[in-house]
């Protein structure tokens, strides 16, 4: 078996980088600088699936991604109060961490995000300065 995305992630989310341990994408919901972060190992669902090596791996790639969604934030003149992460998984299980930057004015606070009011799509510009900052970063 080899690694693979989830389709679900290929329709709300773009390719962003690839970290050492992770494929990290940006979700296309402009109302939150958001980033998901997939292990590239196949048949994952759990993160005691992981050894524990690639756990601490993950864990420095969630606090690098905080770091980016803060940079995120500010780059859109909407400074981030709050980090929430979460592995969920429960409509797609492979696993996979979101990484999202919150404000306390945000359009759904402070309810989580999932299916709180609709996605609203990056704008071409946005998306593009967005991507070309997390490139940056590397």
């Amino acid at each position: 078996m080899s690694f693979a995305v989830d389709p679900a992630f290929e329709a709300a989310s773009r390719p962003a980088a690839e970290w050492p341990l992770s494929h990290v994408r940006l979700q296309d919901d402009a109302r939150f600088p958001w980033l998901i972060l997939i292990p590239r190992l196949p048949g994952l669902r759990e993160i005691e699936d992981l050894s524990a090596e690639d756990r601490a791996v993950l864990m420095q790639e969630i606090l690098r991604a905080g770091d980016l969604i803060r940079a995120l934030g500010e780059q859109a003149s909407r400074p981030v109060e709050k980090l929430n992460v979460a592995a969920l998984g429960n409509v797609t299980p492979q696993l996979h961490v979101h990484v999202i930057g919150r404000r306390s004015d945000d359009a759904v606070w402070p309810d989580p995000v999932w299916g709180r009011g609709a996605p609203q799509p990056h704008g071409a510009a946005e998306l593009d300065a967005a991507l070309a900052l997390i490139s940056s970063r590397g």
